[in-house]
């Protein structure tokens, strides 16, 4: 409620059932508002989504659950309690990390077990365990601090972070040099300088360009655990299905939004492809910023111009193998090693192109959920990071089977032998898939990209700057990408909506 007063059942349509979407539907009608949602697809979930074949049970978008407590949040500001919707298992290790010289390093939360992975690296242990403490100390420092105001109180622009933080912004936040280059100066050791700079696979970015207070997400999982969602990832989309559900709010699923509506200065609800309308006081929109302005707005080229700042985050080459054996070697997350990470970094983000030795990021969920393949084999996601679509030079669809040839033939070399004799079911997601799915923008699945020269690494405001009654949510805009991220940024709408009712709208 407002003030202890109802809003006078004021209308909200969200577009789009993505995380964000769902996560400011429930708050929103948490708070007394008419909610319906609006979604294209035949499920909710957006990105986090699934698809079964032949017995293997495939997380088609998210692995990682962090962060828990943002999640816990959507169901308390209900007056429901998480657990009764969504169940956790802790995941261990973290990570394991595979390079080529034959290193295999594990991340784990436990700091004994931790100390004694670092022994494995060449060079003095204690050398390493200090400089892993020192950096886990700054790492600390800097979620707190960006953790007490951009994230807690939903801040959407340098001004409104400006007015937070004061001298701190310019003082105590890691903005003066690069993630990569404060790994650098924390790190002696090349094999911890790769693992700590591909943490920034959370957004979908370049170690080399997002800003160093980015080195807050080892701490995301040191300190508050990574996690598997029991019966899967997308047992967290039905858990908030459930809670619409419970809470009341209208979900219109194989509904395709043609338009949102405006007169003026504001919104008044949305057109859908068969011609029916749907009036509102609010609109949420959860599609992606700049793809909703050119498709669903129609926005000028000049409006859309200035938006070129929230450029797209890297897309994915995302291939789920079902194989008839399982590779013992591997955790439910792995990592195999570019031999040269800065050069990766640089043909994705910078040269545009499909890179010749990627970084893989690999799951194996039956190692925490036997369930997701039959017995005896082995359930494998497989991530390498790629360019979004480029409309001035299109990849073709060999480009990218040439590209899965190149990973197959990466992991081979790094252990998993014979792993093209033992597949038994293959599916294969481009980025042209990824846009056509989810109208992400060039297919990007982050978002937008934290890049501290083109955007401070801010993404999109949630208050559309042209129409005072339309607000975003979801991976591009503030205050990000990946799971949490999103589900804070629904409820942050919703926080925005309520102010300004508060306010008389």
């Amino acid at each position: 409620m407002i003030n202890g007063k109802s809003p006078r059942n004021k209308r909200v349509v969200v577009v789009g059932a993505g995380l964000g979407g769902l996560s400011a539907a429930a708050s929103l009608k948490a708070e007394g508002f008419d909610v319906a949602v609006v979604e294209k697809n035949e499920r909710i979930g957006g990105k986090l989504n699934f698809r079964e074949i032949g017995g293997y049970g495939f997380d088609l978008g998210p692995s990682i659950f962090t962060l828990p407590q943002f999640f816990e949040s959507v169901w308390t500001r209900a007056g429901k309690r998480m657990e009764d919707y969504v169940g956790l298992e802790k995941v261990t290790p973290h990570w394991r990390n595979f390079f080529e010289d034959g290193l295999v390093l594990d991340l784990h939360e436990d700091m004994v077990r931790m100390k004694a992975e670092l022994a494995k690296l060449p060079g003095d242990p204690e050398t390493h365990w200090k400089q892993f403490e020192a950096f886990l100390a700054y790492g600390r420092e800097q979620y707190h601090l960006v953790d007490e105001g951009y994230f807690r109180e939903g801040l959407d622009n340098l001004w409104e972070m400006l007015r937070h933080y004061g001298w701190r912004l310019l003082f105590k936040m890691d903005h003066r040099h690069s993630m990569s280059e404060s790994i650098a100066n924390h790190f002696e050791e090349a094999h911890l300088r790769h693992i700590f700079e591909y943490f920034i696979k959370y957004v979908g970015s370049s170690a080399l360009d997002a800003p160093g207070y980015m080195n807050l997400m080892p701490l995301i999982q040191f300190d508050y655990g990574l996690w598997y969602v029991k019966g899967g990832m997308y047992q967290l989309a039905l858990g908030l299905g459930r809670l619409l559900d419970d809470l009341g709010v209208d979900v219109h699923l194989n509904r395709e939004v043609a338009s949102i509506d405006r007169s003026g200065s504001r919104v008044t609800g949305i057109t859908l492809t068969d011609g029916e309308r749907l009036a509102a006081d609010y609109v949420v929109c959860n599609m992606e910023v700049i793809p909703a302005y050119r498709k669903l707005l129609s926005e000028p080229p000049a409006f859309l111009k200035k938006l070129e700042k929230f450029a797209p985050a890297c897309s994915g080459l995302v291939l789920h193998l079902g194989t008839d054996r399982i590779y013992e070697q591997l955790a439910h997350h792995n990592f195999f090693f570019s031999k040269n990470q800065h050069k990766h970094f640089d043909t994705v983000f910078k040269r545009g192109e499909l890179p010749e030795d990627p970084t893989i990021y690999l799951v194996a969920p039956t190692r925490t959920d036997p369930s997701k393949a039959p017995s005896g084999h082995d359930n494998l996601k497989i991530l390498p990071h790629i360019p979004p679509i480029n409309p001035d030079k299109p990849l073709t669809h060999d480009d990218y089977v040439a590209l899965k040839d190149r990973v197959i033939d990466k992991l081979e070399r790094m252990g998993l032998t014979d792993l093209r004799k033992h597949i038994v079911v293959e599916d294969l997601l481009t980025p042209v898939d990824i846009e056509r799915m989810y109208h992400s923008n060039r297919g990007s699945i982050y978002g937008v990209v934290s890049d501290w020269k083109l955007n401070q690494a801010f993404k999109a405001p949630k208050q559309s700057s042209k129409y005072a009654n339309l607000f975003f949510t979801g991976g591009s805009v503030n205050p990000g990408g990946g799971m949490p991220m999103a589900v804070l940024c629904g409820q942050k709408v919703c926080d925005r909506i309520v102010k300004r009712e508060g306010r008389g709208a």
